[in-house]
C-alpha cells in the first residue's frame, strides 16, 4: 500500500467510533460519503480467491475454485458457454449472491462484509435490458440517478450527457417501448453509468443485437476504457472477446480451464489452422482419419468440414492432399488461416462455445478430479 493510501485510509471501526461522539447528521453523512472513496485500493478492481458456489443444498456446483484478478483501466473477459458460471460470478461480485466459500473484493471492499460500498462503486448491465418501457429514455436515467441519491440538478445534467454520448438525444422524450433492441441496450448501459462508477460489470451485453448494433456498443465500451473505466465482461461471442478483452479467463463447468491474452491462448494451438471441405459427411470423417498424422493436434470434424491445427501451413496442406490423393475422396475446398478463439475453445473443451452446458454436480467434479489424478 502506498504512503498516500495509508495516510487517507480510515477503517470502518473508526467510523463507528466517530458516530459515538454524536456528530451532526450532516457530518456523519459526509463521513459516510467520503470515507469509501478514501479507502486504500489495490492495483486490481476485482480480486476473487477460490470462489465456490453451489445450489440445491450443495448438489449443483456452479463455480469450482475460481480465482480472478481484474486489473484497473482495461477490459477483462470471462469467456464460456451458457451454464459455465459466468453470470453466477458476476452476481457474486455485484453482491446479488453470496459465495458458498472463498473471498472476493471489489474496488477494495469485501463483497460479503461491505456490500453497500461495493454497490456504490460499480455499474451493472445484465444480459437483457432492464429499462422501464413505459418511461422515456430521459426518465429512465433520471430515475436511476435519484435512486443513487444524486442531486437533482446533477442527475439532469448527467442524463443529458449520457443520452448525447449514446446517440439517444433524439429519442430522449420517447417511451422506451418504441426503442429498437440496440437502443434499449445502449440505454441500459447508459443507466449503469449514471453514477459514474469506476468499475462496470457487463454480462453478455450484446446478446440478441444485430451486427451493426453490436459494433456500435463495442465502440462505446472501448471509449469508456480509454477514459479509465475498468470493465469485467462476460461473453460467449469469441469475436467480442478477441476485440475488447486484454486478458481472458475461459470457464467451463464452473472451473477455469485457461487464461491469458487472446494471442497467448491462440499460440497454444499452433501457427495455422488447415481447413478442408468435402462433398459428404462420410468423406469428411474418412478424410480426417487420413490426415490425422499431419499434426500432433486432433482433427475436428463438423459436417463436411475438417479443421486441424498445424505448425507449417503450406507444407502440411501439401502433405494432407498427398494422403487423401488416391483414396477416392473429393476435396472441394481448402484454406489456411490463423487460429481463432473458437478453435481454442473447441480444443480445450471438445465443443463450441455457444453449445449449452448441463449443470455440473458435485459428484461430476469429484469424478473429474479422480480421473485427472489417475491420468
Amino acid at each position: 500500500m502506498s504512503v498516500a493510501a495509508r495516510t487517507c485510509a480510515i477503517s470502518l471501526s473508526e467510523i463507528a467510533m466517530l458516530r459515538r461522539y454524536r456528530l451532526s447528521r450532516t457530518t456523519q453523512a459526509l463521513v459516510q460519503y467520503f470515507v469509501p472513496k478514501l479507502l486504500p485500493m489495490s492495483d486490481y478492481a476485482v480480486e476473487a480467491l477460490n470462489i465456490v458456489r453451489t445450489f440445491k443444498d450443495g448438489e449443483i456446483l456452479a463455480l469450482n475454485d475460481v480465482t480472478l484478478q481484474v486489473p484497473r483501466g482495461e477490459v477483462f473477459g470471462l469467456l464460456g458457454p451458457n451454464g459455465s458460471g459466468k453470470t453466477t460470478m458476476i452476481r457474486i461480485l455485484s453482491t446479488i449472491l453470496k459465495p458458498t466459500s472463498g473471498t472476493a473484493s471489489v474496488n477494495g471492499f469485501d463483497v460479503t462484509e461491505h456490500p453497500q460500498s461495493v454497490r456504490r462503486s460499480i455499474g451493472l448491465a445484465g444480459q437483457f435490458a432492464t429499462v422501464d418501457e413505459n418511461l422515456t429514455g430521459f426518465e429512465n436515467l433520471r430515475m436511476v440517478g435519484l435512486l443513487n441519491h444524486m442531486e437533482k440538478s446533477r442527475v439532469v445534467k448527467r442524463s443529458h450527457e449520457l443520452l448525447e454520448r449514446f446517440g439517444l438525444s433524439g429519442a430522449a422524450n420517447r417511451t422506451c417501448k418504441t426503442y429498437s433492441g440496440g437502443m434499449r441496450r445502449r440505454l441500459d448501459l447508459a443507466a449503469a453509468l449514471v453514477a459514474n462508477p469506476p468499475l462496470l460489470f457487463l454480462d453478455e451485453p450484446t446478446t440478441g443485437l444485430d451486427p451493426q448494433s453490436r459494433q456500435d456498443l463495442w465502440s462505446i465500451i472501448e471509449g469508456l476504457v480509454e477514459e479509465g473505466t475498468s470493465v469485467l465482461l462476460t461473453t460467449q461471442y469469441l469475436e467480442e472477446a478477441d476485440r475488447l478483452a486484454k486478458q481472458l479467463v475461459v470457464l467451463n463447468h464452473g472451473k477455469i480451464i485457461a487464461e491469458g491474452t487472446s494471442d497467448q491462448l491462440k499460440a497454444r494451438l499452433g501457427n495455422t489452422v488447415l481447413s478442408l471441405s468435402f462433398a459428404t459427411t462420410d468423406d469428411a470423417r474418412r478424410g480426417a482419419e487420413l490426415i490425422q498424422h499431419v499434426s500432433t493436434k486432433p482433427a475436428n470434424v463438423e459436417g463436411t468440414v475438417v479443421d486441424i491445427t498445424v505448425e507449417s501451413g503450406p507444407a502440411s496442406a501439401a502433405e494432407a492432399l498427398r494422403r487423401i490423393d488416391g483414396s477416392g475422396i473429393t476435396v472441394v475446398g481448402l484454406s489456411l488461416r490463423e487460429p481463432s478463439l473458437d478453435d481454442v475453445f473447441l480444443s480445450l473443451t471438445g465443443h463450441k462455445v455457444e453449445d449449452t452446458d448441463t449443470p455440473t454436480t458435485v459428484e461430476d467434479a469429484k469424478g473429474r478430479r479422480a480421473r485427472k489424478a489417475r491420468s
